[in-house]
Order: C-alpha cells, then sequence, then structure tokens
C-alpha cells in the first residue's frame, strides 16, 4: 500500500516541483537556475520540519511518511532526501561519510551527466 501512497505524493511533488520553479524562472532569467535552487531549498526545510515533527511531536505512521517524504518531497526535489542522509551523518558524527556522499555525489552526477551526453554526442 505505501507504494501506492509514493507514486501518488510524486505526483503531487512533482507537479508542485514543476509549477513552482517555472514561475520562478519565468521571473527570472530562464537559465538561472533560480527555480531548482529554490525548490531544492523549499524541499530540505519541509523535510527538516516533517522529520522533527515525526521524531518529537507526533508518531506518524509509515504510510503518512511514505507519501510526504518520499512521495511528496521525493517528487519535488531528491535534493532533500540527499541533505537529510548526510545531515544524519553528520549528526552520528559520522564526518568522512558525510563528506563522501555530499562532495561524491556532485562530483559524480556532474561526471555521469557529462559522459552521458558525450555518448550522445559521438554516437
Amino acid at each position: 500500500m505505501n507504494l501506492l501512497y509514493v507514486a501518488i505524493g510524486g505526483a503531487v511533488g512533482s507537479t508542485a516541483r514543476y509549477l513552482l520553479a517555472s514561475a520562478i524562472n519565468q521571473a527570472r532569467a530562464p537559465h538561472a537556475a533560480a527555480g531548482t535552487f529554490v525548490v531544492n531549498v523549499i524541499g530540505c526545510f519541509t523535510f527538516g520540519i516533517i522529520l522533527a515533527i515525526s521524531e518529537h511531536r507526533a508518531d506518524l505512521s509509515s504510510s503518512t511518511r511514505a507519501f510526504l517524504l518520499v512521495g511528496v518531497l521525493g517528487g519535488f526535489t531528491t535534493f532533500s532526501s540527499y541533505a537529510y542522509e548526510t545531515f544524519v551523518m553528520l549528526r552520528d558524527a559520522q564526518f568522512l561519510q558525510a563528506a563522501l556522499n555530499a562532495g561524491g555525489q556532485v562530483f559524480l552526477g556532474l561526471l555521469a551527466l557529462s559522459a552521458g551526453y558525450a555518448l550522445v554526442r559521438l554516437l
């Protein structure tokens, strides 16, 4: 059943990301990446709120957590999951793992994107 909640939440989050990022980018230069930047920050802030509520204020069900955190926020921005996982490593004093996760995802993500782009250009 959680899969259905994730799917529905993902549709909600993806639609919200598209609408918000489009509106922001239309108000600014189209290639300024402002929309993605704002979406990522809002997604991380919202993830933090929901996480704190679930850990300190209310016992959210696994279905609710799946819908909100994996579905809605996962569709809105996977950057919030990346930030959360790095946050947990830092909170647990796993500094090397946090640095490798943060730097590795950025570096390898850019490298993988460049490689995919170059592959298609070669074909």
